[in-house]
């Protein structure tokens, strides 16, 4: 007997920013604004591939690691992502970034969302203009993430 490859479901439309243009141009903006915060662009990166990734987003997870790997990250800490606790390869104000994008994507999994020592932590390593560069490109990788979910965007399109 022969496996056949499991077949992804049909895109349902374009992402529902391309198809309404005048809504691209301000998520692009909002963009634009969280990578002048200060955060270094690779961190940006791997907050946005982790929040991707625990939204099932395979669209931002793919362009996520091509975005990521030309900003210089390496392979083995691309792949060590999704474990980065367990993994030595990220800083502690790294660490810092992924535990916060986690908080912010799981909001419903505690009474608390983003609970304080995961926000002190952060604190810790960013000031308030990084904080908030942070903030922005965890929203906005949710907002991406649903869009594409959504509309099921597969993985391997252009960005």
């Amino acid at each position: 007997m022969t496996a056949t490859a499991p077949t992804t479901p049909p895109t349902r439309m374009r992402n529902p920013a391309v198809v309404l243009p005048e809504a691209m141009r301000p998520l692009l903006a909002v963009f634009e604004a969280a990578k002048s915060g200060g955060v270094p662009q690779a961190t940006l990166e791997l907050v946005h591939l982790r929040a991707s990734q625990i939204n099932g987003c395979s669209y931002c997870v793919h362009g996520g690691v091509l975005s990521a790997k030309k900003a210089g990250e390496s392979d083995e800490r691309l792949h060590a992502v999704a474990a980065w606790r367990e993994a030595r390869c990220f800083t502690g104000a790294e660490r810092a970034a992924l535990a916060l994008a986690e908080a912010a994507t799981r909001l419903n999994d505690r009474a608390d969302p983003v609970p304080d020592a995961v926000w002190d932590e952060a604190a810790r390593h960013y000031d308030e203009r990084q904080l908030a560069s942070l903030t922005l490109m965890i929203a906005l990788t949710n907002l991406f993430n649903r869009l594409n979910a959504t509309t099921r965007q597969p993985a391997g399109a252009s960005w």
